[in-house]
């Protein structure tokens, strides 16, 4: 799997049911694909650098999520055929993830020991 950020701008007009209808979406299709949400958030509604498709704001959706490529694909597709959709963006965070995966021991003490030899130092 593959640790993903995606930001979707929806149209400000559309309300409540509507923004949670496409958060509900691009969730669903995530987890579809045998994917996981991390993290969501609603950044909420925000003045644009420029107006898109005559919009001069935007209600902003943050998702961070780990997924298979078919399953980014898939969702870029259904938000780009959505009238709601302003404007989204994904990005690749991380090429490998492994979703609540323990922190290798070894790494853990190089960071505690050079934490206390910059300590020393000073």
């Amino acid at each position: 799997m593959r640790r993903y950020e995606t930001i979707v701008i929806v149209k400000p007009g559309a309300g409540e049911t509507e923004f949670s209808t496409v958060s509900d979406k691009v969730t669903g299709t995530v987890e579809g694909f045998g994917g996981s949400i991390v993290r969501t958030d609603r950044w909420g509604l925000k003045k644009l650098a420029y107006p898109i498709k005559k919009e001069t704001q935007g209600d902003f959706l943050y998702v961070e999520y780990a997924g298979l490529p078919d399953g980014v694909k898939e969702m870029e597709r259904l938000l780009r055929i959505d009238d709601r959709v302003l404007k989204f963006m994904t990005v690749k965070t991380q090429d490998v993830f492994i979703p609540d995966a323990p922190k290798p021991e070894g790494l853990a003490g190089q960071e505690t020991a050079s934490a206390d030899s910059d300590e020393a130092s000073e």
